[in-house]
């Protein structure tokens, strides 16, 4: 990302929602953003997607401009983006039949994206039948069936209990270090983005730049039981020390714009 910039025109006027982030996300490595509500955290994310045009700057992949979606950039997103019309292995071959990839290699990919995120035996059944968790891997299983080089996740565990979205966050980085894929994260759980990440981005509020790079010095072999030691504790008090103050500022910014 090259002085990347985005305003929106909105009937009370221009809004910076992104302010001239300048950053490098290394090749295979698992990046989290983390940043008050409405800071921008998405709109970054769409940028380097391809769905959002930045006002100003440029993103490249390999030394490749980003001008718009691109099968080499996988997204998960949020909501829940299973097709209910269509089982598992058919919600699975969507997005590799609207690139054109052949039927044989579609199924082949399919199976392997599902036994990759754990569906194995679920492959008739449709979305109806399944957790909010699997449906999310899923959407998981569809991206990472197109292969791509950069894997963007928007909160993909935001609407999962605790106890769900822990294990599937232990799932995303066991088949993170598989894959050797690069990953952008974006969550507001600093715990989160801790427990699965080499690197964590902490985001300003609005207009939102790049105000911290936490480096996550914890074993690469970490489970949940990092979260009671030391190191963790310190790389958590950093983190939310920079969001606690930034939070504040969007509140007071908030109020007075309401008064």
């Amino acid at each position: 990302m090259n002085n990347v910039s985005v305003v929106f025109d909105t009937p009370s006027g221009s809004v910076t929602a992104v302010d001239s982030v300048t950053e490098h996300v290394p090749h295979a490595s698992f990046v989290s953003i983390v940043g008050p509500s409405g800071c921008g955290k998405s709109t970054l994310l769409a940028v380097i997607s391809g769905l959002q045009k930045a006002s100003n700057g440029a993103v490249s992949i390999a030394g490749r401009p980003v001008t718009g979606p691109d099968p080499k950039i996988g997204v998960v997103f949020q909501e829940d983006s299973t097709l209910p019309w269509r089982n598992v292995e058919e919600n699975v071959c969507f997005a590799m039949q609207m690139i054109g990839i052949d039927k044989a290699t579609q199924r082949k990919r399919a199976q392997d994206a599902i036994e990759l995120v754990g569906l194995a035996g679920f492959e008739k059944s449709y979305p109806s039948m399944l957790s909010g968790g699997m449906r999310q891997r899923v959407a998981l299983a569809r991206t990472l069936a197109v292969q791509p080089e950069v894997v963007l996740m928007d909160e993909p565990f935001a609407a999962l209990d605790q106890q769900t979205r822990l294990f599937l966050g232990a799932e995303v980085r066991q088949i993170w270090a598989r894959t050797h894929q690069t990953v952008v994260f974006v969550t507001h759980d600093i715990s989160e983005a801790i427990l699965l990440s080499q690197q964590v981005w902490v985001m300003s509020y609005r207009p939102g730049t790049i105000i911290d790079v936490v480096d996550i010095d914890l074993p690469d072999s970490r489970d949940a039981g990092v979260v009671s030691t030391p190191r963790f504790n310190e790389l958590h008090n950093r983190i939310w020390s920079s969001l606690q103050a930034e939070s504040k500022r969007g509140f007071a910014q908030q109020e007075t714009a309401s008064k």
